[in-house]
């Protein structure tokens, strides 16, 4: 996944989602900090289309990055901080 061009894509997405409330488009109804984002906030940030954003959400959470949860009738997305802190220190000590 990090050797992939897209990954500057992957890397951002990771980035917005620190703080979904001020990168990210938000639901009426939901809390991004909280409930995660849907792809389609995703998808209007990066200006793709929404299945593109649903493919790299999808690759993020296979990995362990992000978690996905449905609220209401969408998938929101947030952050796993644990599983990325876990990933950093891997890179620290030269995995």
């Amino acid at each position: 996944m990090l050797r992939n061009p897209v990954t500057g894509v992957r890397l951002e997405i990771l980035e917005w989602l620190k703080d979904p409330a001020a990168d990210l488009p938000t639901g009426r109804h939901t809390d991004p900090r909280t409930d995660g984002v849907t792809a389609d906030a995703v998808a209007a940030r990066l200006g793709l289309a929404r299945p593109v954003a649903e493919r790299h959400l999808a690759l993020l959470t296979a990995i362990g990055l992000l978690r996905a949860r449905r609220v209401r009738r969408r998938l929101r997305y947030r952050r796993d901080e644990v599983r990325i802190a876990e990933v950093a220190r891997m890179f620290e000590k030269g995995w």
